[in-house]
C-alpha cells in the first residue's frame, strides 16, 4: 500500500463533518473555506479509493470506510490533546488561578460545561467565578479582581487579549397566545405598548434597547428579574415581552412553552468574546480554557456562529 497521506487535520474534518452534519457547517468551525474543505476530503477519497461520506444525504452520514476512520479519530485526537496539556504542565507548570467575570446572564448555560470539561484536565488550575453582574468585567482584568472576561463588546486594548467566541440571534419572546405572537418578525413599533422584561442591567446593555427601541424613540414600559426562567414565567403568563438569545431559550421555544419571533427585517443579533490579560495569554491553561470555550460553544449551543479567530 502506498503510504498513508492521512494527518491529525484530517482527523479533525472527519470528526467535524460528523458533529455538524454539512460541509458548509464543519467549514466555519475549522475556519476553512467550502472548497478547501471538500478538496481535503476528496484528496483522502482519492487516496483510500473509496467514499468516505454519502452526500445525498442529509445531514452527512459516514459510509463504512469512513466509520472506520471516524473510529480512529475518536481514539487519537483526545489522546493527542491530553499529551499535549500534559507537555504543557511538565514544561510551564500546572498551578495557577482562573476567575471568571461575566456580563451577560445567560452565560451559564454553557460556562459551567466548560469549566466541567476544563477541570477535568488541569485539576491544579483553580476555578472560580467572580460573583455579582458586572457592568464593566474588564476593568476587573486591568486591577486582577479577575482573569477572564465574557464581554459583548470588542474593543481594542494593547493590555488584553481578545478571543472571539460566537455571534447569535436575539429573538422576541411572547406568550403562546399574545396578539403580536401571529406576527412573522417584529418591528421597534410593536414593543411600544408592551412591557419590556429585562435584567436589572443598564440600557446600553440591552441589544434590544440600544440598537432598536432607542433609535426608534421608544420606550416602553418596565419590568425586571435576575433569572431566566422568572423571566420566560412572565413573558408565558402574559406579564410582558422579552428579548433574549436564541440559544438561551430554544428547549422552552421547542417545547411550546413560550414563541419566539425574529426582530426586524434583518433580525437582531449579539456576539461575545473572551478577553484575558496580554501577559497571560501565553498560558498553556489559560490557552487551553479559550479553546475548550469556542469548542463547548461549537457543539453544545443551537443557532449560533462561531466568530473568526483573530490572527
Amino acid at each position: 500500500m502506498s503510504r498513508s497521506v492521512l494527518e491529525l487535520r484530517h482527523l479533525r474534518t472527519m470528526l467535524t463533518l460528523q458533529d455538524t452534519g454539512s460541509v458548509s457547517a464543519a467549514a466555519q468551525r475549522l475556519h476553512l473555506t467550502q472548497s478547501a474543505l471538500s478538496h481535503q476530503l476528496k484528496a483522502l477519497e482519492t487516496h483510500y479509493n473509496t467514499q468516505l461520506f454519502d452526500r445525498r444525504r442529509q445531514p452527512l452520514c459516514a459510509t463504512q470506510t469512513g466509520q472506520r476512520l471516524l473510529t480512529l479519530a475518536q481514539l487519537v485526537l483526545p489522546a493527542v490533546e491530553e499529551a499535549e496539556r500534559e507537555l504543557s504542565r511538565m514544561v510551564d507548570g500546572e498551578a495557577g488561578c482562573l476567575r471568571i467575570a461575566v456580563e451577560c446572564h445567560t452565560c451559564f448555560d454553557w460556562l459551567m460545561p466548560t469549566m466541567d470539561d476544563f477541570r477535568a484536565h488541569w485539576r491544579e488550575v483553580e476555578l472560580d467565578i467572580v460573583s455579582g453582574f458586572h457592568a464593566d468585567p474588564t476593568s476587573l482584568l486591568l486591577t486582577h479582581r479577575a482573569d477572564l472576561a465574557v464581554v459583548s463588546e470588542y474593543e481594542p486594548d494593547p493590555a488584553v487579549f481578545y478571543t472571539p467566541l460566537f455571534r447569535y440571534e436575539i429573538m422576541a419572546l411572547l406568550a403562546n397566545d399574545h396578539p403580536l405572537a401571529e406576527k412573522p418578525r417584529l418591528s421597534a413599533e410593536d414593543f411600544r405598548d408592551q412591557t419590556l422584561i429585562t435584567y436589572p442591567v443598564p440600557d446600553d446593555m440591552l441589544d434590544l434597547v440600544r440598537q432598536v427601541l432607542l433609535p426608534a424613540g421608544i420606550n416602553p414600559a418596565r419590568r425586571t428579574s435576575e433569572l431566566t426562567v422568572a423571566i420566560l414565567q412572565l413573558v408565558a403568563s402574559r406579564r410582558g415581552v422579552a428579548a433574549l438569545p436564541f440559544w438561551a431559550v430554544k428547549s422552552y421555544v421547542d417545547r411550546h412553552y413560550i414563541s419566539a419571533r425574529p426582530i426586524g427585517e434583518g433580525g437582531l443579533f449579539g456576539e461575545l468574546y473572551a478577553v484575558v490579560r496580554q501577559e497571560d495569554a501565553h498560558l498553556p491553561y489559560m490557552a487551553d480554557f479559550l479553546h475548550t470555550m469556542r469548542e463547548v460553544c461549537a457543539s453544545a449551543l443551537a443557532g449560533i456562529a462561531l466568530l473568526p479567530l483573530v490572527e
